[in-house]
């Protein structure tokens, strides 16, 4: 029979490098995603599409009367009426382009995805192991897409911007997106454990809660993100020369955590502190292990300048009052360091 030897099929080995390839140029896109999604919601471009157009709405407006027409939805928007009165064609045309680029992003992992994994499923080039979790993820790309018009809904509905909860839910769904597609994108690359690896240590649990945290703390991003909450409170060490901010409370649990601008970012701040010491402390620990192998010590010790300089990077951003530069570059960060935390968690499971 011709062909591949048995020993050498992807099937056989349970690892492929053109599938560890093709996972990690499309975890690029979904970061390049989730950033021009910060950029998007910034410059208060999210609500400009009014409409949910899957394949149509790739084309953007050729001529004067479907700019004309799409401008006239976006003016029927509460946001149009309260916040943007006025605005000229240019300037609507300004905030479409962008959440017009982020659609397009998103389209674009979407096929990156599809189009590849339908021909390695075709040309049985994929590890038998890796097909679930591969065809997981496609599932989790639909649901993030459908998810961002949820999101998107809310703020056209009766708000003038996005519900926070929602905008949580939509990025937190893309970043988890980003690590699964790493976390799978490594186990094509380096296959299946060998035998003697895979303990679960104190080690291994200390990583993956350490990515589990950083999860999280991007969420409450969100939540400050989706309520401005760097807008108040700017000072720091202190929030508005308090340790514990006088308006955290706002009557009940669920405003507090979810549509609180000071308690957004104090959660946010006590989480950043917590994530900053762990970070410093486990790469401490890794250099001090002589068991430790080298590429758990360099991983933690990247993990640690990436907590660094997340950390600089938010208080940069919160007493310089948000600009756009500084805002992009903090939640770019964020999902550095989350890419970095995932690294980590996944190659402390092989010692």
């Amino acid at each position: 029979m011709g062909g591949k030897p048995a020993a050498e099929r992807p099937g056989a080995v349970g690892r492929s490098r053109p599938v560890a390839v093709w996972l990690f140029a499309v975890a690029l896109v979904v970061f390049a995603m989730v950033v021009v999604g910060g950029a998007t919601r910034l410059t208060g471009s999210g609500l400009s599409i009014t409409q949910w157009r899957p394949v149509s709405g790739a084309i953007p407006p050729m001529m004067a009367s479907a700019w004309n027409r799409d401008f006239a939805l976006y003016r029927a928007t509460p946001q149009y009426r309260l916040v943007n009165r006025g605005m000229s064609l240019a300037e609507f045309r300004f905030i479409f382009w962008w959440e017009w680029a982020h659609r397009l992003l998103g389209r674009l992992a979407g096929a990156a995805f599809a189009v590849p994994l339908a021909a390695f499923l075709f040309a049985r080039a994929m590890p038998r192991r890796l097909i679930g979790p591969c065809l997981g993820l496609f599932a989790l790309g639909g649901l993030q897409g459908a998810v961002g018009w949820w999101m998107v809904k809310s703020g056209l509905e009766a708000r003038v911007l996005v519900a926070p909860e929602r905008l949580a839910t939509h990025l937190g769904l893309a970043l988890a997106l980003l690590a699964a597609l790493l976390w799978t994108g490594l186990e094509a690359e380096f296959g299946p454990p060998a035998p003697g690896t895979g303990r679960r240590d104190g080690w291994t649990w200390a990583s993956a809660i350490l990515a589990l945290a950083i999860f999280v703390q991007c969420l409450l991003g969100a939540l400050v993100a989706g309520n401005h909450g760097g807008l108040v409170d700017g000072d720091w060490p202190l929030m508005g020369g308090r340790v514990f901010p006088s308006d955290y409370w706002r009557g009940s649990l669920w405003e507090s955590l979810a549509h609180g601008q000071a308690a957004s970012q104090f959660d946010h701040r006590m989480l950043a502190y917590l994530i900053f010491a762990a970070a410093i402390a486990l790469a401490a620990q890794a250099a001090r292990s002589g068991a430790a192998p080298a590429a758990i010590r360099f991983l933690a010790a990247a993990l640690a300048l990436a907590a660094s300089a997340q950390a600089g990077l938010g208080i940069a951003t919160l007493l310089a009052g948000v600009p756009l530069t500084l805002a992009i570059l903090h939640q770019a960060g964020a999902a550095i360091l989350l890419a970095t935390a995932v690294a980590l968690a996944w190659r402390s499971r092989r010692r």
